[in-house]
């Protein structure tokens, strides 16, 4: 067998949001995500702000909740309405505790990436400016 690059191995992201979402979950905290809202992510317009968006991603407050290697789905009410919710996993920035701020951030998303996750077309957007080289801070 020959050696994987860096660039064949797969994200490290979907793992360790699920992790820290089980490790909210198991100690009675509640699971937040933060999201970079663009055209490929599903959520309510109205709710976003700057451009993000934060989720309660607990089983309390979603159905059908699917922490997927690409995709974070599931179905949430929003003032009562029932909404289904579509997030790649590259457009989720941090993912930590509602209680203690305690969890990780990730990078933005990159143009390219987000476009092989969707089926839809592009929107005529430029690419988000950007240093290339993705780097994680701390969440407190």
């Amino acid at each position: 067998m020959s050696a994987m690059s860096q660039d064949d191995l797969p994200s490290t992201r979907p793992y360790l949001i699920r992790a820290i979402h089980e490790w909210c979950c198991d100690n009675g905290f509640t699971p937040y995500i933060a999201v970079a809202v663009d055209e490929w992510v599903q959520v309510p317009r109205e709710f976003v702000k700057d451009g993000e968006i934060v989720l309660n991603t607990s089983y309390d407050a979603t159905g059908n909740l699917r922490l997927g290697n690409d995709l974070i789905e599931f179905k949430a009410r929003f003032g009562g309405v029932a909404r289904e919710i579509r997030v790649p996993i590259d457009h989720v920035l941090a993912i930590y505790a509602r209680e203690n701020g305690q969890g990780m951030a990730f990078p933005p998303p990159e143009r390219e990436s987000a476009q092989a996750q969707s089926e839809q077309p592009p929107q005529d957007e430029p690419p988000p400016a950007g240093s290339g080289r993705p780097a994680l801070k701390r969440v407190k």
